[in-house]
């Protein structure tokens, strides 16, 4: 363990300037072996596997976002010389520290390469959401570059949830949000409120800020929590420097702060790499509604004539498409032109209501998965597995097996990395 920390960081701190270290990108994780032979893998984020169609297939994307037939560039990524992208990230008017290594390259690169549709999108989602982010930062004078987190945390999906169940924007899981002001309950998930979430996770990175003093740990701390950045600190002697405890922190923890400093760099360079914006035309403006009872989306688009998608995406703090204002006072966002004719309406949008029965019902009455026998023996019939051995990874399994990590870890119900020796493994 003393000869893998220190070549660890050797090697962020250099760069992985020495040519015995080898670096390798695999479909999901960063892949560092030294000249023994010993092999440390660093997680990308949950969100920079994202897949464009899904960015999408989101009502806000199809309706606003247009692909900009003005920007004429070429699809091909350049590559630029180590001193050029540590100049680059030098230049940006940021507060916090963004250094350059070989973990932070191999970000760059998949943002850059892989990723570049999802960025294409996510500049044009910028348009709405990037206002919302620096208006909450600077409400607690917080590094306006912290308005990326979100690029890494949910690629700018306002009602993205992950594996863990983080949901929204800024990624809130269920405990951190209801402590820092966020409503959850069977009809509303505030986590998944642009404005509202946005405010919590300002707070919240304030706070962390308080504990650490120190920019990429507070970072680090927002994606695995604090108590395991002081697990870590401790072990590393009680250093206070993120890339000191490095090899201490959690696997995709380590990805997380050179996954930020990328994000930072793509969205502030993307020209630089022929990524053309998607060009984003502004939804017209919008106003509230006070609701004080409950009623379905289905019922208003139907009465009001609206497009059920256009209110689930103003509207994305409902979970059940179902206004819950009986208990308290509920606001329902509109576009402007609409709001005199939901007024007017709102006698036959209530009274005529037939959904919200068979909605209340669903919440308490979850439905019943039934798996017959039969559709176990299809999904079983032609699998293939193989024995972990000694030292084994799962990038070497997948290499050997022709499959990828992420199916590995889907089809056995892996969480991180951890495979035991002598395990079998399903690989088909």
């Amino acid at each position: 363990m003393i000869k893998k920390t220190t070549f660890l960081f050797a090697c962020l701190s250099l760069g992985f300037a020495s040519m015995q270290a080898q670096v390798e990108v695999d479909d999901d994780e960063i892949i560092v072996t030294d000249e023994d032979g010993e092999v440390e893998q660093i997680d990308f984020p949950e969100a920079m596997d994202v897949n464009p169609d899904s960015l999408l297939s989101l009502y806000s994307s199809q309706a606003y976002l247009q692909t900009d037939n003005d920007c004429r560039t070429t699809d091909e990524n350049p590559l630029f010389e180590r001193d050029v992208y540590i100049d680059r990230l030098q230049r940006m008017p940021t507060i916090m520290e963004m250094p350059y290594n070989d973990v932070v390259r191999a970000c760059i690169d998949r943002y850059t390469g892989r990723l570049r549709r999802s960025v294409s999108i996510m500049l044009g989602a910028a348009n709405f959401y990037m206002p919302i982010f620096e208006e909450a930062l600077e409400t607690y004078q917080l590094p306006l570059e912290l308005k990326y987190l979100p690029v890494i945390e949910s690629a700018l999906n306002p009602t993205a949830v992950s594996r863990a169940g983080a949901t929204g924007l800024w990624q809130f899981m269920l405990t951190t949000g209801k402590q820092y002001g966020l409503e959850v309950n069977n009809y509303v998930d505030e986590r998944r409120d642009p404005i509202k979430s946005s405010y919590a996770a300002a707070r919240y990175l304030r706070d962390l800020y308080k504990i650490f003093g120190d920019w990429n740990l507070v970072i680090a701390a927002y994606n695995c929590g604090p108590e395991n950045i002081n697990k870590a600190i401790h072990p590393a002697g009680g250093e206070r420097d993120y890339w000191r405890i490095y090899p201490y922190l959690p696997q995709e923890t380590r990805g997380y702060v050179p996954a930020f400093i990328a994000a930072n760099y793509v969205m502030n360079y993307y020209c630089e790499h022929n990524i053309c914006p998607m060009r984003s035309e502004l939804p017209a403006k919008t106003d509230t509604v006070v609701i004080n009872r409950n009623v379905t989306f289905g019922n208003i688009a139907r009465v009001c004539n609206l497009d059920m998608q256009m209110l689930r995406s103003l509207n994305p703090v409902y979970r059940r498409d179902v206004v819950s204002g009986l208990t308290a006072p509920a606001t329902l966002r509109l576009p402007i032109a609409d709001v005199t004719r939901f007024i007017d309406l709102q006698d036959s949008i209530y009274a005529t209501d037939v959904e919200l029965k068979r909605a209340e019902v669903a919440v308490t009455q979850p439905p019943v998965v039934a798996k017959s026998s039969r559709s176990k023996s299809r999904r079983g019939r032609g699998a293939s597995y193989t024995t972990v051995r000694r030292g084994d990874t799962l990038s070497a399994i997948a290499r050997r097996n022709g499959t990828t990590v992420a199916k590995l870890r889907k089809l056995n119900g892996i969480r991180g990395n951890n495979i035991q020796s002598g395990k079998k493994l399903r690989v088909k």
